[in-house]
C-alpha cells in the first residue's frame, strides 16, 4: 500500500479542469495493468483480464446532486459496472472490467462532465486542494471587503428624509456600488456560475444553478434600476443583498468544507502516516536512504526515533516503544524488544531500531486498514441514498416555485417579483439534506478509527443503535485470544513433547485459537519447527482438521492420517473436564487429549453487566463442549449459553431470534462465524482473529478490549441523534423558510445567510460526533506477548 503513496499516479500530476482532458496524456499512462494497484485491487480474475474495483477523489464536486452526475457520466462507460460516489467524502468507488474498459476512458468521461477524478493517495491532490483552498480563501477576502463598501455606500439611502441627498448623490453612490458589486461578480462568484454552466450543458439541474440564477437575477434588476430607474424592472437596487449573500454563501462553504475535511479526514491521516524514504543496509553495512518502494521482503532497515515504520517487520537490533493508536487502539506507547514484531503506519518513539522485513504493500496489516477505512470513506448509508434521490426532484420544484412566485408578483411589481424568486432560489437549497446523514456518519467511523474501531460497513451503524440482543462467540471473542496449554493426556508409550509435536505440525495449519494455542506450546519450549512434513490438510469448520503427516527424516517413509479437533470429530471420548480440550487421533484410535486454560477477557463481565444494564440480551453460542461454554459464560455473567454448536446450529438460532423480531449484533472471532457474521444484523470481529481483508464483520476490533463494543453501540445511538436532528432542522427550515420568501417577507440576503447557515448547522452538529471522549483504550495491541503452553 506504501507504493501507492510514493510511486505511479501519487508521483504525477493529473488534470483538473475539464478543457485538459483531451491533451493531458497521463491518463494513458493509467491504462498500463501495473498502475492498478496502485489506486484499486483485483475483484475477480488474473488482473489484467478481470474485475477491478479502484478508488478515486472527485475534484470540483459540492452536493449530492454533483455525485448523481459523476455516476452518471462514468457510469454510461461500457465496461464500468458500479459507480459509488460519496457527496461528504470527494471519494469514488468504480467497479470496472480490465477486459472491456481502460482506466483512462472513464476519467475522461468524468473529466467531460466537469468533475476531474485523482487516483486516491495521489500526492498532487494536496497541493491542489491547498491551492484551492487559497484561491477560496481571496474569493471570501473579496466578497467582504466589497461588501463592507457597498454597505456603506447603501446605508446613507435607508436613514435618508425626503430632502437630504440630491438626486446626483443618490445616483453616484448607486454607480459607486455597481463597480464595487463588478469584482464580487466576475470573481467570487466565479464557482457558482462555472457550475451551473457545466449542469446547462450537461443539461441537469445542480445545486448551483438555483444559486447562479438569483445572483444574476439580483444583479440584473440592480443594474437595470442603476441605469434606467424609469425601466421596466423597477427602481430599487439590491446590491447590499447581493454582495451581503455571496459573502454569507462563500462563508459557510468555506466552513463547511474545513469542518467536513477534518471529520471525514481519518482515512487521509491514517494513509499518510508512512515515511516516503527510510535508511537500508545495504553493502559494506552502510545505511543509505532509498525511497520506501524500492523495499522488499527481508531488507534491514534503521528507523529512527520519531520516524514511521514503513513495513511489518521484526525488531533485530535495538529496544524502543511504538505509537500503534490508530493500527490497535492501544493510547500508550507499545513496548518493542528485539525479538517483537513492528506494524506498518505506527511510529518509533524511544530509539533507533534495526529492522528486518516481512511483509510490503497489500501484505501489511496497514494496508488492510487503509482498504477497511476506504471501503467505509466510499460507502452511502440508505438515508443518504434517500436523500440524494430526492435532491434533483427537489431542485426542480424550486425551479418551479420560483417561477410561479415571480409570476404571482408581476402584476404587482415587476422588480419585486423578480427578487422573491430570488428568494426563494436561494432559500431552499438541499444541500443541508443531502449532507445530513453522510457527515454525520463519516464524523463518528473518524472518532471510532482513533479509538481502534474500524467501520466496515456504515450503514451498520444506523442498524447497530436499534439492536436488542448480543450474541458472543466463546473462544478468541469472551475469552483471549489464544488459550494456554495446561495439561496433557496421552497414548501409553507416547511422550507428551511427542504428541504436542504432532498436533503442532497439524495446527500450523489453522487459524483456530486452539490450534494457535498448541504452536506456541511446541514453539515457547523447543523453538525449531516439528519434525513432521505435512502432506495435506483439510479443516471441517467448527470440528478440526485431517491431515495427512510424513518424519522429515523419512523420505519415503509411511504417511499418517491423524485428526486434530474435537472430540466427536475425531472419535473418542471427551474428558470428564468443564476445561476446554482438543483431542488428537490417528487410524489406530485415540493418540492425546490435550486441555486449554481459557482466561476471559479482562472487562468481559463488565461489559456483560454493563450491556444488559442497558436493556439489552446476551447470549453466548460456542462450538466447544457445553459444559465448558457454560463454565465461561458463568464467569462472564451470562444466563443464555449454549455449547456444542456447529456453525449451522449458530445460523439457526440466529436467524430464529431475528424471525421472532429481534434485532441481533453477533460478536465473533471471523474464523468458524463467517456465516453467522453475515447473517446477523450488526456484527464484530477483532482484528487480531483473523486477516482483516477476509473479515466479513461490520466492525473490526483492533485492540483486545470488549469495552469497544459497548462504545460502539453508545455512539451508534448518537449517530442516528444527529442524523435526525440534521434531518428534522432541514426539513423544518425549508418548510419554514419558504413561505416567507413566497410572501416577500424574506429579502435574498437573509435567504442566503438561511441557506447558509442550514449547510453550516448540519456539518457543526455532525462534527460534535467526531470529538466524543471515549474511555482509554487499554489494547492488547496485535503482538500481545502469547503464554506458551508446557
Amino acid at each position: 500500500m506504501q507504493a501507492a503513496l510514493t510511486h505511479g499516479p501519487a508521483a504525477r500530476s493529473f488534470p483538473h479542469r475539464p478543457e485538459e482532458a483531451a491533451t493531458q496524456p497521463d491518463w494513458l499512462l493509467l491504462d498500463d495493468p501495473a498502475e492498478w494497484p496502485m489506486f484499486g485491487r483485483p475483484v475477480e480474475g488474473d488482473g489484467a483480464d478481470g474485475r477491478w474495483e479502484s478508488q478515486v477523489v472527485v475534484e470540483g464536486m459540492h452536493c449530492a446532486a454533483c455525485a448523481l452526475s459523476v455516476e452518471e457520466a462514468v457510469g454510461r462507460v461500457p465496461g464500468v459496472e458500479c459507480v459509488e460516489v460519496n457527496a461528504a467524502s470527494h471519494r469514488a468507488r468504480i467497479v470496472w472490467s480490465s477486459a472491456v474498459v481502460k482506466p483512462s476512458r472513464w476519467f475522461e468521461a468524468s473529466a467531460a462532465a466537469g468533475y476531474a477524478l485523482v487516483p486516491a493517495g495521489d500526492m498532487s491532490a494536496r497541493g491542489r486542494r491547498s491551492r484551492e483552498a487559497r484561491l477560496a480563501l481571496w474569493r471570501w477576502l473579496v466578497a467582504g471587503f466589497c461588501m463592507m463598501q457597498v454597505m456603506m455606500y447603501a446605508y446613507p439611502a435607508y436613514i435618508a428624509q425626503p430632502g437630504d441627498m440630491s438626486a446626483d448623490a443618490a445616483q453616484l453612490l448607486r454607480w459607486a456600488s455597481w463597480v464595487l458589486t463588478l469584482p464580487v461578480m466576475l470573481f467570487s462568484c466565479g464557482p457558482f456560475f462555472r457550475s451551473a454552466w457545466r449542469d446547462l450543458r450537461a443539461r441537469r439541474i445542480g445545486m448551483d444553478l438555483p444559486v447562479s440564477l438569483g445572483i444574476a437575477i439580483a444583479f440584473i434588476v440592480s443594474t437595470s434600476a442603476t441605469f434606467d430607474a424609469g425601466g421596466a424592472l423597477g427602481h430599487e437596487v439590491y446590491f447590499d443583498s447581493l454582495t451581503m449573500f455571496v459573502f454569507f454563501l462563500l462563508t459557510g462553504r468555506w466552513l463547511e468544507t474545513r469542518l467536513r475535511d477534518r471529520t471525514a479526514g481519518a482515512l487521509e491521516a491514517l494513509m499518510n502516516r508512512l515515511p516516503d524514504s527510510v535508511e537500508r543496509l545495504g553493502e559494506g553495512g552502510v545505511f543509505t536512504r532509498v525511497s520506501v518502494r524500492r523495499l522488499a521482503v527481508g531488507d534491514v532497515i534503521r528507523v529512527l526515533p520519531g520516524e514511521a515504520f514503513p513495513a511489518d517487520g521484526v525488531v533485530i537490533a535495538g529496544d524502543t516503544s511504538a505509537d500503534e493508536a490508530l493500527l490497535t487502539g492501544e493510547s500508550r506507547p507499545v513496548p518493542r524488544l528485539c525479538g517483537d514484531r513492528v506494524l506498518a503506519g505506527s511510529h518509533n518513539i524511544a530509539s533507533a531500531v534495526r529492522v528486518r522485513i516481512e511483509s510490503i504493500g497489500q501484505g501489511t496489516r496497514f494496508a488492510q486498514i487503509v482498504a477497511l477505512m476506504e471501503s467505509a470513506s466510499l460507502q452511502k448509508p440508505r438515508l443518504a441514498q434517500l436523500a440524494d434521490r430526492a435532491a434533483r426532484p427537489f431542485l426542480f420544484a424550486v425551479l418551479v416555485a420560483a417561477a410561479l412566485a415571480a409570476a404571482l408578483w408581476w402584476h404587482i411589481d415587476s422588480g419585486k417579483a423578480l427578487m422573491v424568486a430570488v428568494s426563494v432560489l436561494i432559500v431552499t437549497c438541499p444541500c443541508a439534506l443531502s449532507l445530513a446523514t453522510p457527515a454525520a456518519m463519516l464524523a463518528s467511523a473518524g472518532s471510532l478509527a482513533r479509538h481502534g474501531v474500524m467501520v466496515h460497513n456504515l450503514q451498520a451503524l444506523e442498524t447497530l443503535a436499534s439492536v436488542d440482543t448480543v450474541v458472543f462467540d466463546k473462544t478468541g471473542t469472551l475469552t483471549r485470544e489464544v488459550p494456554r496449554l495446561e495439561r496433557v493426556y496421552c497414548r501409553k508409550g507416547l511422550r507428551p513433547g511427542d504428541a504436542v509435536e504432532l498436533a503442532a505440525a497439524l495446527a500450523a495449519q489453522s487459524l483456530h485459537p486452539a490450534s494457535r494455542a498448541l504452536v506456541n506450546a511446541w514453539n515457547g519450549q523447543f523453538r525449531s519447527p516439528p519434525s513432521w512434513d505435512l502432506v495435506e490438510a483439510k479443516e471441517h469448520a467448527g470440528e478440526g482438521i485431517a491431515g495427512r503427516l510424513r518424519r522429515r527424516c523419512e523420505a519415503g517413509g509411511k504417511v499418517r492420517a491423524v485428526r486434530l479437533g474435537a472430540a466427536a470429530f475425531c472419535g473418542v471420548e471427551p474428558l470428564q473436564s468443564a476445561a476446554a480440550q482438543v483431542h488428537l487421533a490417528d487410524e489406530e484410535g485415540w493418540i492425546a487429549s490435550f486441555v486449554l486454560a481459557e482466561d476471559l477477557r479482562a472487562d468481559a463481565a463488565s461489559v456483560v453487566a454493563e450491556l444488559e444494564r442497558q436493556g439489552l440480551s446476551v447470549q453466548l453460542l460456542s462450538g466447544d463442549r457445553d459444559a465448558a461454554a457454560k463454565e465461561v459464560a458463568q464467569r462472564a455473567g451470562i444466563r443464555n449459553a449454549s455449547g456444542e454448536c456447529l456453525p449451522e446450529e449458530k445460523l439457526r438460532v440466529l436467524r430464529q431470534r431475528q424471525a421472532q423480531g429481534h434485532r441481533v449484533v453477533m460478536v465473533g472471532d471471523g474464523l468458524n462465524d463467517g456465516p453467522v457474521i453475515a447473517q446477523a444484523d450488526a456484527s464484530f470481529a477483532f482484528g487480531d482473529a483473523v486477516p482483516l481483508t477476509q473479515a466479513r464483520a461490520d466492525f473490526i476490533v483492533m485492540g483486545g478490549e470488549l469495552s469497544a463494543i459497548v462504545q460502539t453501540i453508545a455512539q451508534a445511538k448518537r449517530t442516528l441523534r444527529v442524523v435526525r436532528q440534521n434531518l428534522w432542522w432541514a426539513g423544518g427550515y425549508n418548510a419554514l423558510c419558504v413561505p416567507l420568501a413566497l410572501a416577500g417577507w424574506l429579502p435574498p440576503w437573509l435567504a442566503g445567510l438561511g441557506m447558509a447557515a442550514s449547510s453550516l448547522f448540519v456539518v457543526l452538529n455532525a462534527a460534535r460526533l467526531a470529538h466524543v471522549a471515549h474511555p482509554a483504550n487499554g489494547a492488547n495491541g496485535a503482538n500481545a506477548a502469547l503464554q506458551p503452553g508446557a
